[in-house]
């Protein structure tokens, strides 16, 4: 089979693959908080420039509300990047050589599995493309065309995302480097496309001029520490994984080799991919670890996937062979993840794993309480998140621009503060509401656990109360909510009440029991106590736990202490008989039965039963 029927055959199979996969998965958060984006159109946000917003907008308004329609324009843009991939390595180089490139830009996990969400990155991969076609297009001859090319891909770039500036930087590197670069750059046509791509930065720096530079400094100071740590070593390695080792290596051996080519498009691809990798994983010893951050030398890949085929072309057959099985491999992988997020079944099956996708999942299930809830309350009753995920995502499901938010680490932490303020969203107190009835959701799975505590005091300091009407468990508990309904006049008279904050301390999740099994753990409920806690399995009760266990332990352990009026006697224990239930895999849970009178049932772990003997 000739290597452009294969590409067609993958690019078909490619596309109808992420176009179902793109409709079946749970909505980001970050999409999401897109998507409300798109609700108040703007030139610009606190964390990004305004095209993604646009682009789901434009997708809901011309194909009606939900997932696809948000993520169908990063689609099409995703489809169009491999034969623009294609056509400028062909052109450049020979035809092989561009179907070559183009399928190992369908197969690349990073590329190819663009456009199954609605971020950024497909309008910054499409803009790097055009910029890097324009490069070569202009080192052959300066034309109005290509120039108009360059104008484009810079304008797209400015509008997509502040990491686009590494593009333009490495670009303005490499002309200035090259010798027919230099006299490309004195051409006037060319510094009219550079200032039309300026321009397009405009309306971002007009943004951060009018908000004391919160997006700049979020997205060049404060999210980075700025100090050497050791890290850097696991972004290099994870670069390698998920371009896949083999192909890595060939990218690599393209950008050397390519770095001193008689001809000037070869090096001009091979010194910008090869800097802008180089320099991404420098930054990774410096920058921010704690966001998703192994996307970002994307720009390097795509300018040196034109050089593979020449690579490949020298390596024994066997090496090749392998090069694509791996890369076919890493591929699957990708999809094969995205496709188990997709399904509330695997979801579930992974709800007390480290690798639980909790910005993916849960929010159906909430959006169902909160739609129910609502419905028991009176027509003018205020919706107030806790944090800007769970604003997003229920403005999303429940298609409302207008809910309200608390301040939460997590707005900041996401540079997302700035703009909740901008909107008149971000609620300082419940005094500001003038009365009227609220809908609280707390996001309890969006702190850390010692610190969940603490964040239910805050919020009782800034509300007035937090009583427990509804606890939501999505996933068994892999994602946790509490809904508050705060009456008028409701507050609170003396210590505020919280949800409970409780743990197992044994069995371990995924223990092996039979016959009869210990289970310890502990439980707190700031300002009514703990009445009574009962263990279930499979969400049926199986024993009343002795409640009332010293553990001094656990005050000091919880930010902020606990103001359970049991301190420290707040420990619990009970056997359970497993009686003549079949070997097999079960949820072990507690419901906690506060003085007030709430029932809160806490996050299910897994065991084993095994035979008796």
């Amino acid at each position: 089979m000739e290597v452009r029927t294969v590409f067609i055959v993958l690019w078909i199979a490619i596309m109808a693959l992420k176009l179902v996969i793109a409709a079946r998965l749970p909505l980001f958060v970050d999409e999401a908080f897109y998507w409300l984006e798109g609700q108040h159109l703007a030139w610009a946000y606190s964390d990004l420039p305004g095209l993604t917003a646009w682009l789901i907008r434009l997708g809901t308004t011309l194909f009606g509300d939900g997932v696809l329609a948000v993520r169908l324009p990063f689609l099409a843009i995703s489809a169009l990047v491999p034969w623009l991939i294609v056509s400028m390595t062909a052109r450049e180089f020979d035809t092989d050589a561009g179907w070559i490139a183009g399928c190992a830009a369908l197969l690349l996990p990073l590329l190819g599995s663009l456009g199954v969400m609605a971020l950024p990155d497909a309008v910054l991969a499409l803009a790097t493309v055009l910029c890097l076609d324009a490069g070569m297009r202009l080192l052959r001859e300066v034309t109005h065309g290509a120039a108009l090319l360059l104008a484009l891909g810079l304008a797209l770039g400015a509008l997509s995302h502040y990491r686009f500036i590494a593009v333009i930087g490495v670009g303005i590197v490499v002309l200035l480097w090259l010798p027919r670069g230099r006299e490309v750059l004195r051409d006037p046509r060319v510094w009219i496309a550079i200032a039309f791509g300026a321009a397009a930065w405009i309306p971002l720096l007009i943004w951060n001029v009018d908000n004391a530079e919160a997006g700049l400094r979020f997205q060049l100071v404060d999210r980075h520490p700025w100090a050497l740590h050791a890290d850097g070593w696991l972004f290099v390695v994870v670069q390698a994984l998920l371009v896949t080792p083999l192909l890595f290596v060939a990218l690599m051996i393209g950008a050397w080799r390519g770095r001193k080519a008689p001809n000037d498009a070869a090096r001009f691809l091979a010194i910008c991919g090869g800097l802008l990798v180089l320099g991404f994983c420098v930054l990774g010893f410096v920058a921010d670890t704690e966001r998703v951050s192994f996307h970002w030398p994307l720009p390097g890949y795509i300018a040196l996937l034109p050089l593979v085929g020449f690579v490949l072309a020298q390596w024994p057959r066997w090496l090749r062979v392998a090069t694509w099985a791996t890369l076919a491999l890493g591929f699957v992988g990708v999809v094969g993840y995205y496709s188990a997020v997709s399904s509330s079944q695997l979801r579930a099956q992974m709800a007390a794993q480290k690798w639980y996708p909790s910005n993916f999942a849960g929010w159906d299930t909430l959006a169902t309480a909160v739609r129910q809830q609502l419905g028991e309350m009176p027509d003018d009753t205020v919706l107030v998140a806790d944090n800007f995920k769970v604003a997003a995502e229920l403005g999303f499901a429940l298609d409302r621009r207008d809910i309200r938010v608390l301040d939460h680490p997590l707005n900041r932490h996401h540079g997302r503060a700035p703009q909740l303020q901008l909107w008149g969203l971000q609620l300082g107190d419940r005094a500001e509401l003038g009365g009227r009835p609220v809908l609280l959701v707390v996001g309890a799975s969006d702190v850390k656990f010692s610190a969940l505590l603490a964040r239910y005091q805050a919020i009782c300091a800034r509300m007035g109360g937090l009583p427990v009407t509804r606890v939501v468990n999505a996933d068994r508990g892999g994602q946790r909510f509490v809904l508050a309904r705060l009456d008028p006049g409701a507050a609170a008279d003396g210590d505020c009440v919280t949800p409970a904050v409780a743990h197992v301390d044994a069995p371990a999740p995924g223990a092996r029991v039979s016959g009869h099994f210990e289970v310890r753990g502990w439980a707190v409920k700031d300002g009514s106590g703990v009445a009574s806690v009962v263990v279930t399995l499979d969400g049926a009760p199986v024993a009343d736990a002795r409640y009332g266990i010293a553990n001094g332990w656990v005050s000091q352990f919880l930010q902020g202490g606990s103001r359970d009026p049991s301190q420290p006697d707040v420990g619990f224990a009970a056997t359970v008989d497993v009686g003549d239930r079949a070997p097999g895999t079960y949820w072990l849970g507690i419901e906690i039965i506060g003085r007030d009178g709430s029932v809160e049932r806490w996050a299910e772990q897994p065991l084993r039963i095994l035979p008796m003997d």
